[in-house]
């Protein structure tokens, strides 16, 4: 069972240009996202999918493996399917290349879980959502899940909406940047076109879903912060600067 690892870095970002070479503590946020997956032991190789030359250079200065793919690319799924065509894997984990906290254990987690699935197209991680903030910030994708924990919905919105208001009573769930796909999932997902839903939303989940596949939905207890904007990348870098000790990798 070959596990391959891939981080789909975009630099041009229509919402955060040259994003993945936004320094944290004097090095680029790929460098840390790479970081916290080559702690992942399952994995037995771990690539840097990349639209710019740029980011594959800074990639081999920490002596990370990078692969340039096409600027067509229309979302960080495709490109690693993309990449995922040029390698030899029986399952690809995709890890959002702005996460840069995110735990190993989490993947870890979400990579045995998919070995049990057989009918499913991939498998991701959700956290309880903990704050009203975080519940209204349209940056925080939200996950509706039935009681066999398959993926419902996935929202920027704020659901599912508590009548009456009473956030408390209610338990609500945001998604982490993780999935795992066998491979053949993976490739079949570039076939199939973008659909209404995700246009509208802009999640590639959806496509998924309304194609009438499942998801398998992890519950994991480690939380992670993505870097949508740069104010994100402050609260990032802070967190970084108080626990460097723990993150930092040389």
């Amino acid at each position: 069972m070959k596990i391959v690892g891939i981080i789909p870095a975009r630099y041009a970002s229509t919402r955060y240009p040259g994003k993945p070479l936004a320094l944290l503590l004097g090095k680029p946020l790929i460098y840390w996202v790479w970081g916290r997956a080559k702690q992942v032991k399952l994995l037995n190789d771990l690539i840097v999918a990349t639209d710019d030359q740029r980011i594959v250079r800074a990639v081999e200065r920490f002596s990370g493996k990078a692969m340039l793919t096409s600027k067509k690319c229309r979302s960080g799924t495709e490109r690693c399917a993309e990449a995922a065509r040029k390698i030899s894997a029986d399952f690809i984990v995709n890890i959002q290349g702005d996460e840069p906290l995110i735990s190993p254990l989490v993947i870890t987690q979400v990579i045995n879980a998919s070995y049990k699935e057989k009918d499913v197209f991939l498998t991701t991680a959700v956290v309880k959502i903990r704050n009203k903030e975080e519940y209204l910030d349209e940056n925080i994708v939200k996950v509706v899940f039935d009681h066999n924990n398959y993926a419902l919905y996935f929202s920027r919105a704020p659901v599912p909406y508590p009548q009456g208001g009473v956030i408390e009573r209610f338990s609500f769930y945001k998604h982490l940047g993780v999935y795992v796909y066998p491979k053949k999932s993976l490739l079949e997902f570039k076939s199939l076109l973008p659909t209404p839903l995700e246009k509208i939303e802009n999640l590639e989940p959806l496509r998924i879903l309304e194609n009438g596949y499942r998801i398998r939905i992890v519950l994991v207890k480690k939380d992670s912060y993505s870097v949508e904007t740069p104010a994100d990348l402050q609260k990032v870098e802070q967190i970084l600067e108080k626990h460097k000790h723990f993150f930092y990798i040389k």
